[in-house]
């Protein structure tokens, strides 16, 4: 029984790590995505950048999925007056997930 339990542990323990990694990743994406949409869409200070890139981390906790992060980012798309549309929101945000898998995963 020792066997199995070890292994039931091992697997708990990859598991947790995984999802550890994952989110890691998905707020990196996300802090790299607030980053560029302040610097290249909205002409945002570097000061303005990093607040407004930790709104945007903020954002993906209101509802699971990245629906919550489109939503915030769309809006304020608008607000600055940006044409930039809903589909390349989402392909930029593919973009900057794999480059934040990378980052996270030479540190």
């Amino acid at each position: 029984m020792s066997g199995f339990d070890d292994r039931e542990k091992a697997f708990e323990q990859k598991f947790q790590h995984d999802q550890d990694l994952q989110f890691k990743v998905e707020v990196r994406r996300n802090k790299l995505l607030g980053l560029w949409l302040a610097g290249e869409l909205f002409g945002m200070s570097d000061d303005e950048a990093s607040a407004y890139a930790k709104e945007v981390i903020s954002s993906d906790f209101e509802e699971p999925g990245v629906e919550d992060v489109v939503k915030k980012v769309m809006a304020d798309v608008e607000e600055h007056k940006v044409d930039f549309s809903e589909h390349r929101l989402r392909h930029r945000m593919e973009e900057l997930l794999e480059e934040a898998k990378k980052q996270v995963m030479s540190e």
